[in-house]
């Protein structure tokens, strides 16, 4: 069974479809622990309304101590999986080390097109826009010591409907992640996805 750790910095889109999904029995899993560095993080709230343990760990002065907190908080909770949702922080050595191979992160584009340093939400929506693509999508990639250059796992393009805004194009392909991100879990679950 897949034991999932969610790192969320924000709202946790991702986390919140696939939370719904093994709880509407549509993915085998088990949420083990959200984690966010901010403590106003809306997803943790939300992950504590449904049961699911939260811990805050904040971006602290020394890097090395926020990343070893990470990887113990992850390790204690029994996580196979670590899922990112929005979480705003690069992942350190330890982590990275621990979870090699077993870290997933969903991005609001089409990578390795719009991906990068400071490339996180409506960011990239308005740079797709600004480049006049025709379409988009969203990506389900591998984490690695650098910024979305993981090996990617899953996509799913979407043509940019004609007048499409910021706001519009950021719906459309938040629906998508979610969709897409649930059913990559699934096949990773029932074996037909190996990485």
């Amino acid at each position: 069974m897949l034991k999932l750790g969610f790192l969320a910095s924000n709202n946790g889109s991702a986390m919140r479809a696939i939370v719904d999904a093994i709880a509407a029995h549509r993915l085998c899993a088990h949420a083990c622990v959200v984690v966010s560095n901010k403590a106003e993080s809306a997803a943790l709230p939300w992950a504590q309304g449904r049961g699911i343990p939260t811990r805050v760990i904040p971006t602290l002065p020394d890097a090395g101590e926020a990343d070893i907190a990470l990887c113990e908080v992850l390790k204690a909770a029994g996580v196979n999986l670590v899922i990112l949702s929005g979480y705003l922080r690069k992942l350190g050595p330890r982590t990275l080390e621990a979870f090699a191979g077993r870290i997933l992160n969903t991005h609001p584009a089409l990578l390795p097109k719009f991906g990068g340093k400071g490339m996180f939400g409506r960011r990239v929506h308005e740079a797709v826009l600004a480049a006049g693509e025709l379409e988009t999508g969203a990506t389900i990639h591998l984490i690695d010591g650098e910024y979305d250059t993981g090996s990617i796992i899953a996509q799913r393009a979407i043509p940019i409907p004609t007048g499409a805004d910021v706001a519009a194009l950021e719906e459309l392909v938040m629906g998508a992640e979610a969709s897409l991100f649930v059913e990559t879990l699934n096949r990773i679950q029932t074996g037909q996805l190996n990485f």
